[in-house]
This record gives structure tokens, C-alpha cells and sequence, in this order.
């Protein structure tokens, strides 16, 4: 390989900063053109006023396979979710517990209003036989809808309405569960085999962990492509910019001829943040809201998870509301009254809101899922080559996977016949 080849990747995600690690292996030294002023894509962290605020409301499910590989947890100083939901509903607070991993609320999870006796062996059932399934023959299985499977396994309207529905809306970002039943087998089994977390200052912080390991790379930030041609880029501003090989870590729809009219859709969510005297929860934990009546999808205080969130004396409540809104002012309004509605006006003392988080690309949407593919399938034009979890699934890891992928195709197509890199 030359390391004076002029390597190219466009988006300074996720996908795009493992590209760069994995390049950076083989050799190369690669230039990132970023349309922002920062790192981190999707995953990305501001700081107001001492609040530390993800844009949107974001976990890393320490389980994922491709996040213990490329990210230091303990560098990322943890904190965890406690497993499980607390539901508001009707006027009360629901707990949901998982039994399996909390066994001193078993009693309390047995006599929850959350589902039947039958739900939660069913929940207990689906669990355990998760465990035992590779996330390979999950994405290998055939699939229906998420809300087919779940009245295939006979969950009760009630635990669908009261926990499945808000949870995984909030996982999904789409209201009637159309998503793959891959989705939901591979989310549930993270889940039961790992813990939700963040690091404690931020989601931020893992793309700056993950440029942190970059020693050769170099960054263009406010650089918007504009087009892509074979062996040169083309950026917004008139500047062309010839390219030896190309990543492009992003949707490349409207970059490459001829993918205009391919789908580019994708699920929305609006994230509204507050800055209260104290949290009304007191735990680390995601309150879900059933039913269609109200806009809140979930809500959570980061602030219980990391007290680093907020400064002292504050907490930090982090809203999530499916779909964009043009009228902030109107949403924000309808948020507080719904706040009040569940949690009550003597709840929301100090109130005060603080950014809202208009996300309209937040998640892929995404017919047919898998969880790997071959390297040679990221190779779309002779130099090109593509890398994102729209590829594969809406997720962390995805992205994280797809990312070395692109990589390596793009490492041994340069490389002479017969020398493969791995």
C-alpha cells in the first residue's frame, strides 16, 4: 500500500471515526470532511449553562460486541440505568422490574399492575431463550412486524399498551411498532445481557474516545460535500478535491449520480431538556408514558444517572417526544402541562426550560436487517465505498461495525491481487 494515498472520509460519525482507526492500522493517513464544527454525528454532547445535554435521549447498551472492542469503559466512567421502568399511568406509578436481573423485586414485578401473571413468564420464557440465541441466527430468522411478534408470544394487551409500546417507541422512534422483529430480539437481548448506560459526562464522550486514538488523521470540519465523481470530491463552496479512495460515512444519496431517487427515510424524535430544584424520580431510571393521548413518548433525569449532568443543587430532566415539531414554543407548553398532568404541579418546582432537539434523522428506517456483511458489499464504485448503520441496523454498533468494514474493503482493494490486509 502507498501511505501517500489520498484517502477521503466524509462524515466525522461514528462509522467515520472507526474508519479512520482501522485505516490508520493498514497504514494510511486519512482527511475527514465534516459539514459541522464537531465530532460525533448522531452522538454528540453540548454544555449549557453547566448542563451537560446529548443531542437526543441516547444509551450505550454495554453489551453491544463492537463497543467493547473500540471503547475503554472504564475510561468512559459508566453509570447504569437501573433495569426496568417506572410507568405512569392513570393517575399512578407502575414499577416494572426485571426479575432476572433484580431478584430481590421479583415479589414486587409478580403483583405489578404492568401485566398479567402469564405476561411475566412469558417475559421470564423470552428472556432466557434470547440468551441462548446468537445474534446471527437472530438477524438470519424470518421476521414480521415487532407488534406481530409480540401477539405471537401472547403478551397481553396490557403489557403491550403499559410497558412493550412506550419502551421500545422511545428505542424505535416510530408510535405502532412496524420495526423488525430482529430489532426488537436483538435490542431485548443486549438488554438482558448488558445494562443501559452513559458516560458519566456525556454520550459525547465516546467520539471523543474514539478520536483520541487517531494520531494521522486529519479533520476539515465546516467542508460540505457536494458531490462525488469516481476519483475526485467535489465540495460546496466549488473546491475539487482529487481522491485516491473514498469512505463516505453518511447517507450518500445526495452526493453520489443516480442515488437521488433511492429512499432516504428516516425516524424522528425531539428531545426537550429542563433544569429542575430536584428530581421527582430520585433514581436512575426511564419513566414511560402509555398511551396515545399524551405527546411524551418517556422522560428521565440524566442528572440521577450522572450527578456530572447538572451542576450541584440542579437536576436534569431529559424529555422525548416522537416526531418533529415546527412550534417549539407550542410543544414546549404542551410538554409542561403533560408533566404536570403526571407527576404533579408541586413536582416541577424550578422549572425551567432549557434546549430543545429537533432530530429529523435521528434513525434509519429500514426494511431488511442483518448484522454482518461481506467487505466487498461496501465497494460501491471502483474507489468508493460506503459505511453507516443505515447498511445494517439503526444502532451504536452498527455503525461502529460498519465503519472497520469499509475500511477493510477499501484496504485491500488497494492492496495487489493476492494481498489481502486481513
Amino acid at each position: 500500500m502507498d501511505p501517500n494515498s489520498k484517502i477521503y472520509i466524509i462524515g466525522a460519525g461514528v462509522s467515520g471515526l472507526v474508519a479512520a482507526i482501522e485505516l490508520e492500522r493498514y497504514g494510511y493517513s486519512p482527511v475527514i470532511l465534516e459539514s459541522s464544527d464537531k465530532i460525533g454525528g448522531r452522538v454528540k454532547s453540548d454544555t449549557i449553562d453547566g448542563f451537560i445535554l446529548d443531542h437526543g435521549f441516547q444509551v450505550l447498551l454495554d453489551a453491544y460486541p463492537e463497543a467493547k472492542h473500540y471503547l475503554n469503559y472504564q475510561a468512559l466512567d459508566l453509570k447504569q440505568f437501573t433495569p426496568g421502568a417506572i410507568i405512569f399511568h392513570n393517575g399512578k406509578k407502575i414499577r416494572f422490574s426485571d426479575p432476572l436481573r433484580n431478584p430481590e423485586k421479583i415479589l414486587s414485578m409478580a403483583f405489578s399492575s404492568a401485566g398479567t401473571l402469564s405476561d411475566k413468564l412469558r417475559l421470564w420464557g423470552l428472556n432466557r431463550s434470547l440468551k441462548k440465541k446468537s445474534v446471527q441466527s437472530i438477524f438470519s430468522s424470518e421476521a414480521g412486524s415487532t407488534i406481530e411478534y409480540l401477539k405471537k408470544r401472547k403478551f397481553s394487551d396490557r403489557i403491550t399498551e403499559r410497558f412493550f409500546k412506550p419502551f421500545f417507541r422511545g428505542i424505535f422512534l416510530e408510535n405502532d411498532l412496524d420495526t423488525s422483529s430482529k430489532m426488537f430480539e436483538f435490542v431485548f437481548k443486549m438488554f438482558g445481557e448488558g445494562h443501559a448506560t452513559i458516560p458519566a459526562k456525556g454520550m459525547g464522550e465516546i467520539a471523543k474516545q474514539l478520536s483520541g486514538k487517531l494520531q494521522r488523521t486529519e479533520f476539515r470540519f465546516k467542508t460540505a460535500v457536494k458531490s462525488i465523481l469516481f476519483d475526485h470530491i467535489l465540495l460546496e463552496d466549488g473546491e475539487k478535491i482529487e481522491a485516491d479512495g473514498i469512505i463516505i460515512a453518511t447517507k450518500p444519496h445526495t452526493m453520489l449520480s443516480g442515488m437521488q431517487a433511492e429512499k432516504d427515510e428516516n425516524h424522528a424524535v425531539s428531545n426537550l431538556y429542563f433544569s429542575l430544584d430536584r428530581s421527582f424520580l430520585g433514581e436512575p431510571i426511564i419513566a414511560l408514558v402509555p398511551g396515545d393521548e399524551f405527546a411524551i413518548n418517556n422522560f428521565c433525569f440524566m442528572s440521577d444517572v450522572s450527578p456530572a449532568y447538572a451542576p450541584e443543587g440542579k437536576a436534569l430532566l431529559s424529555v422525548s417526544v416522537n416526531g418533529v415539531y415546527t412550534d417549539e414554543k407550542e410543544l414546549v407548553q404542551r410538554v409542561i402541562m403533560e408533566l404536570e398532568s403526571l407527576a404533579g404541579p408541586n413536582a416541577l418546582q424550578g422549572l425551567t426550560f432549557l434546549k430543545m432537539y429537533s432530530i429529523a434523522r435521528a434513525l434509519p428506517v429500514m426494511e431488511d436487517l442483518q448484522f454482518e456483511m461481506q467487505h466487498t458489499a461496501t465497494r460501491i464504485q471502483d474507489s468508493i465505498f460506503l459505511a453507516g448503520d443505515y447498511l445494517l441496523y439503526g444502532s451504536l454498533n452498527a455503525a461502529m461495525y460498519s465503519g472497520r468494514n469499509a475500511a477493510i474493503g477499501l484496504a485491500n482493494a488497494r492492496q495487489p491481487i493476492g494481498g489481502d490486509v486481513v
